[in-house]
């Protein structure tokens, strides 16, 4: 049976900034949908558990975001089983690091698939059942690559600068329909496992604020979410109070 409760969903639901999202997004009383390759599929399923332990509603799915066919049979059975989508985020990060001499045409491929390609058939197939609606959010997260390329960030700036493109087509777009598109630069290193093993720093620099927490992250997406037409902000930059532009 149908559930007639709306519904979030979040590609990319890992354990740093995605699980964030998913946790914020079940606070506010939405049946929050999460996503992660199936390879992938216990840590999804502990996220569920521990939402739902925590009195939310939430589904996983193992799929491939890359995959035209995953994502469209994904919204489908979301829209059918699940309820109204009224936010998607597009949070699939792939960031590595080669120089250019040393990156292949399968890194660089398989990054923009990640990044841009994923970002690109989350962001169709969620205008396609919102238009109809004529309302709805979807929100990219991106990142500094998005904005500027760094030494052996060839492929990740790739990427990134064109999911804010997409981001940017779709608001003008989509906007005059009631749909709010969003795209969040995420500008420094966000609290994590993966941040904690590469900066020998790290604690030192958590404890001063300049690392990006994500549950205050995920608390801007909420409010994106919930902004009245009249003030949608479209591109919104998050930093520590340190980090340089």
């Amino acid at each position: 049976m149908k559930n007639t409760e709306r519904a979030c969903l979040i590609v990319g639901a890992g354990a740093g900034l995605g699980a964030s999202l998913a946790r914020a997004f079940a606070r506010e009383g939405l049946t929050v949908c999460l996503t992660r390759r199936p390879r992938h599929r216990e840590a999804l399923d502990a996220l569920v558990a521990e939402i739902e332990a925590s009195g939310g509603e939430a589904r996983g799915f193992g799929v491939d975001a890359r995959s035209e066919d995953d994502m469209v049979a994904l919204i489908n059975e979301i829209e059918d089983d699940v309820g109204p989508l009224e936010v998607v985020v597009f949070n699939i990060g792939a960031n590595v690091f080669f120089p250019v001499t040393e990156t292949t045409t399968r890194v660089y491929t398989k990054v923009w698939e990640m990044a841009a390609l994923a970002g690109f058939l989350t962001g169709r197939e969620a205008a396609r059942v919102m238009a109809p609606r004529e309302r709805g959010a979807i929100l990219f997260t991106g990142a500094t690559a998005s904005q500027r390329g760094a030494a052996g960030f060839s492929a990740f700036a790739g990427a990134k600068h064109a999911l804010r493109a997409l981001a940017q087509s779709m608001a003008r777009e989509l906007g005059p329909s009631g749909i709010h598109v969003a795209h969040v630069v995420i500008d420094g290193a966000i609290a994590g496992d993966f941040t904690r093993a590469n900066l020998p720093d790290y604690e030192a620099r958590l404890a001063r604020s300049e690392i990006l927490q994500p549950d205050e992250i995920a608390a801007n997406y909420v409010w994106l979410w919930k902004q009245p037409k009249s003030a949608w902000t479209h591109e919104l930059d998050l930093r520590p109070w340190t980090e340089k532009w």
